[in-house]
């Protein structure tokens, strides 16, 4: 018997090709968020209200230093203003929020404070290999224009011609005493007196940031003398004299940064109803950008 064979042909499927389009990462100059992928991005804020139940407290962060900003505003701000790499420059260190954070998101951070003794306090929070790579910290005062050529050293050590991101978060006036230093900015003759102090440092700060850049201005208001004293708008006007353009009048509820205010929310409501004012329970963060 003979076996038939068979000749039949298989046809082979050959793989359809993915004809996918893979969209290139799409960021701005001063930013790593991808815009093709801008949903992944829900935990940024772009509204004007921000509210914090509590201040984080995790990642070397505390709260032992009074009137210190939340990391939390950091986070925020660096994400969206800040690629990893940058460096981050802050005229007024105090506890050292804006170094710590840009350590944890992948930034670098020149700090000034005025005060020798809290700069041995944050020079601690690091380790000395950071303390050379990382954070540069400058005891001097961010008001005496001599301090930018303090800051442009620091600079050139990172191999940075001017720095990507400007932290502005000065006393509230006198509200707080920080030290009892002349140049201290708490404890000005005037109002008047801090406004000009303040405009040095903002100067100082506008000079050594990158054309392009963003700034962030973390300030409250205050009661004196009957009135409110509108610190915040006035700080803004004087950035905006020296050159910055605003791009943000951001709204922050207190809550998360104030310490002990239970204790005594019953005397600040008879004040209150005394007095013809209300309580502050927010504060603002104004963004600019140099031209």
């Amino acid at each position: 018997m003979v076996r038939a064979i068979n000749t039949k042909k298989v046809k082979i499927q050959e793989p359809k090709p993915d004809l996918r389009v893979v969209k290139e990462v799409k960021t701005k100059p001063y930013s790593d968020i991808d815009l093709n992928n801008w949903k992944d991005y829900s935990h940024i804020k772009t509204d004007t209200w921000w509210e914090f139940a509590s201040r984080d407290k995790s990642h070397g962060h505390s709260n032992e230093y009074h009137g210190n900003y939340i990391p939390q505003i950091a986070q925020q701000l660096y994400e969206r203003f800040t690629k990893k790499g940058d460096v981050v420059l802050d005229m007024f260190l105090g506890s050292g929020t804006s170094a710590i954070e840009a350590l944890n998101m992948g930034r670098r951070c020149i700090g000034v404070e005025l005060k020798p003794e809290q700069v041995d306090v944050v020079s601690n929070k690091f380790s000395q290999k950071e303390l050379v790579t990382d954070v540069n910290l400058i005891c001097s005062d961010s008001a005496n224009e001599a301090v930018k050529e303090k800051i442009q050293a620091r600079l050139d050590i990172m191999r940075e011609n001017k720095a990507q991101f400007l932290v502005l978060h000065p006393p509230y006036d006198d509200i707080i005493k920080f030290s009892d230093r002349k140049e201290d900015l708490s404890n000005c003759a005037s109002t008047e007196e801090f406004y000009d102090l303040f405009q040095k440092v903002a100067k100082n700060g506008y000079d050594m940031l990158e054309k392009g850049r963003f700034a962030a201005l973390i300030i409250g208001d205050k009661y004196a003398n009957g009135e409110i004293i509108p610190l915040g708008a006035d700080c803004a006007a004087k950035m905006r004299e020296i050159g910055f353009k605003m791009k943000a009048v951001i709204v922050k509820n207190m809550e998360g940064n104030e310490r002990a205010k239970g204790k005594t929310a019953n005397l600040w409501r008879y004040r209150a109803l005394n007095g013809g004012f209300y309580i502050f329970k927010h504060e603002y963060i104004y963004v600019f950008q140099k031209v």
